[in-house]
C-alpha cells in the first residue's frame, strides 16, 4: 500500500510523491528525488521540521524534545524523518522548492474545447497526457502558445481526472484571451507547470463559507466537484458575486450542486445598479444567510483585488474572526496569481 503525500514548498510549489506503508516522509522525498531540508535524519536536529494539515501519520517515539516539543506536536508540527503516513497527507515544507533541489512539474496536453460561455468568460478543456495531481483549488500556469508568457489558471475541474477544465476571463487585446478567440484549435499542444498555490479546500470540519467574484469562482468548482465526490456533513454556503449580468456564468452547474451537494446552498449578486437581477451589490450586503457563527466558520474568497479587499474590511468592522480565513487575489493582467492565507 502506498500514500499521496502533497508537499507544500514555501514558494507555492506543491510537488505529490507516493510514500509507501511504513515509509518516513523523507525517505520517500529522497526516493522521489526532492532533497527535503535535514542534517541527522534521527530526530536529533530538528532541521527537517513541517506541518501536516491533513491526514493520518505516526511520529512514534525517537525524537527528542529539542528538535520538536509536545507543543509543536500538538500545533501540527512534524519531522519529515520521523513521520510515517497512514494515510494522504498534506505537508508544509518550510523552504523554497528550489532550494530542495525540485521545483514545478511541467506536463503536456491537447486542447479539447474552447468555449465562450460568455462575453466576458471562456471554458477551457485540455485532455492532458498524464495524471495530474492537485488539490481543490489550486491552479497551473498555461504557456501561451507562440510565446513564452504563462498565465496562471485555477483548475475548475476535480482532481483525478485527466479531462482538466479551467474558467477564465476574457480579456480584451489579452494576450491569453486572444489566442483563445481567435486562434486556438482542438488537439493544439498546451504546454502546462505546477500545480501552485495554498488556496485550497481543507478538511470540512465546521460550517464553510465560500466568497466568489468574477471568474474566482473556478477553484470553488473544483472544490464542490471534491465535496460531491467524498460527501460533506457541514453547511457550505457560497455567495457569487459580479458586475454585471452577463459576468454570471456557472450557474448551472451551481445547482447542480445544491441538488447533489448535501448542506450546499449559493446565492448570486449582480453589482450594477442597472442589473435586472433580484440581488444588487456586493457580496458583503448578502450575508444573511452566511453560516458565520460568531466565527466558527472556515471562510474561502478568491476574487479580484478591490473584492478581497472590501470583504476584509468587512470581517473586520463586523469583529469577526473565522476559525480560518483562505484568501486568493488575481489579476487577468499578470502571470501568476497572488495569494495570500490568513
Amino acid at each position: 500500500m502506498s500514500y499521496n503525500i502533497a508537499l507544500n514548498f514555501e514558494d507555492g510549489v506543491t510537488r505529490f510523491i507516493s510514500c509507501n506503508e511504513g515509509e518516513t516522509v523523507l525517505d520517500a522525498a529522497y526516493r522521489n528525488q526532492i532533497n527535503l531540508p535535514m542534517d541527522c535524519s534521527d530526530g536529533v536536529c530538528g532541521t527537517c521540521k513541517g506541518s501536516c494539515h491533513q491526514g493520518n501519520f505516526e511520529l512514534g517515539d525517537e525524537y527528542i524534545d529539542e528538535a520538536l516539543t509536545d507543543e509543536e506536536v500538538a500545533e501540527g508540527k512534524i519531522l519529515t524523518c520521523q513521520m510515517i503516513p497512514s494515510s494522504d497527507c498534506v505537508v508544509q515544507i518550510p523552504a523554497a522548492s528550489t532550494l530542495c533541489k525540485t521545483g514545478q512539474a511541467e506536463f503536456g496536453g491537447t486542447l479539447a474545447e474552447v468555449n465562450l460561455i460568455s462575453p466576458t468568460a471562456i471554458e477551457l478543456k485540455v485532455n492532458a497526457d498524464q495524471d495530474i495531481p492537485f488539490l481543490p483549488g489550486q491552479y497551473v500556469n498555461i504557456k501561451v502558445p507562440g510565446s513564452e508568457e504563462s498565465r496562471a489558471y485555477s483548475f475548475s475541474s476535480r482532481p483525478g481526472s485527466r479531462e482538466l477544465s479551467f474558467l477564465i476571463r476574457n480579456v480584451p487585446g489579452g494576450l491569453m484571451s486572444s489566442w483563445l478567440v481567435g486562434q486556438a484549435l482542438a488537439g493544439d499542444r498546451l504546454s502546462l507547470t505546477g500545480p501552485m498555490g495554498v488556496f485550497y479546500l481543507r478538511p470540512v470540519a465546521r460550517p464553510v463559507l465560500m466568497l466568489a467574484g468574477g471568474t474566482g469562482l473556478a477553484p470553488f468548482l473544483a472544490m464542490l466537484e471534491e465535496l460531491r465526490a467524498k460527501g460533506c456533513d457541514q453547511p457550505v454556503h457560497l455567495i457569487y458575486g459580479v458586475t454585471n449580468d452577463d459576468d454570471l456564468v456557472g450557474v448551472e452547474a451551481l445547482e447542480r450542486f445544491a441538488a447533489e451537494v448535501e448542506h450546499f446552498s449559493f446565492k448570486t449578486v449582480v453589482a450594477s445598479p442597472d442589473s435586472a437581477h433580484p440581488r444588487k451589490g456586493y457580496v458583503t450586503n448578502h450575508m444573511e444567510d452566511a453560516p458565520l457563527q460568531h466565527g466558527e466558520v472556515d471562510v474561502y474568497l478568491c476574487g479580484p483585488p478591490p473584492m478581497v479587499d472590501a470583504v476584509l474590511g468587512y470581517f473586520r468592522e463586523q469583529g469577526i474572526q473565522p476559525t480560518s480565513f483562505h484568501y486568493e487575489k488575481f489579476s487577468p493582467s499578470v502571470a501568476a496569481v497572488a495569494e495570500q492565507v490568513a
